[in-house]
């Protein structure tokens, strides 16, 4: 077992200190606490996704003398936060950093069926964000290089040729990092060809919808029909979402 596998054990830690009186401040908690609190809503946290998240300065728990990791109930909103928006809109987390330090909070990331109004997507539209060679995306996906050119093969990513290699934007790594969580049941890029038409059908939708905004010259009508294709993205989005959950409803009464 390695360094980063052994498990952390909880800390006796001294009396919370009392920001009002009367009220005592919560203890911090140890990463496998944090894991425990929030793996009722997020069945597939684990301490490595956490820490990952710390990595890509996300995240930012205080250290003992000792090295160990201490989770604020302040930390513990705003990791929930990261979750939701990787979750329910599909944010990348280049994004999800704008997001947050935009001063998004927990409390503006409902879980879904709450009733609160589906609030927009920044999708990466206007800017796909940093280019990741394939190295980078096996990296930091933990996928297989042979998994990420049979989605190449299959158009369900594509990637762009540059000097001899081919390089993958922030989208298609986070397509990769799903898709490899579906390879753990036996789905391979054969499978995905359903959800890469449903994607192709979906987007000439949105098209038609907006296009005479979209080619128009008009910096700002067509700022406007951007931030329409956004926003109706995140709705139909959250449409499949719903559909899907009602179907598989079915298939499990």
């Amino acid at each position: 077992m390695s360094s980063s596998e052994i498990r952390q054990p909880d800390l006796e830690l001294p009396d919370p200190p009392v920001d009002e009186p009367g009220r005592p401040r919560q203890k911090p908690v140890t990463i496998g606490a944090v894991c425990k609190a929030l793996g009722q809503e997020f069945p597939d946290i684990s301490i490595s996704k956490i820490r990952y998240l710390e990595d890509q300065k996300l995240l930012s728990p205080r250290r003992t003398q000792g090295g160990y990791r201490l989770y604020t109930q302040s930390d513990i909103q705003r990791l929930r936060t990261i979750l939701r928006l990787q979750r329910d809109e599909f944010l990348p987390l280049r994004v999800i950093r704008q997001e947050l330090a935009g001063g998004r909070s927990d409390r503006e990331v409902a879980p879904p069926g709450d009733g609160r109004p589906i609030r927009r997507a920044a999708m990466a539209v206007r800017d796909p964000g940093a280019l990741y060679s394939l190295e980078d995306v096996v990296e930091e996906t933990g996928a297989d290089a042979t998994l990420v050119r049979e989605l190449v093969e299959f158009g369900v990513i594509k990637g762009e040729a540059r000097g001899g290699s081919r390089y993958y934007d922030e989208t298609e790594r986070e397509i990769v990092r799903a898709v490899s969580e579906l390879a753990r049941y036996g789905v391979g890029g054969r499978n995905l060809r359903v959800f890469r038409s449903s994607a192709d059908r979906e987007a000439q939708l949105l098209q038609s919808i907006l296009a005479p905004a979209l080619r128009s010259r008009n910096p700002d009508r067509r700022k406007e029909a951007i931030e329409a294709l956004e926003n109706l993205a995140s709705v139909t989005t959250h449409l499949k979402h719903l559909l899907l959950i009602r179907d598989l409803r079915k298939i499990a009464t």
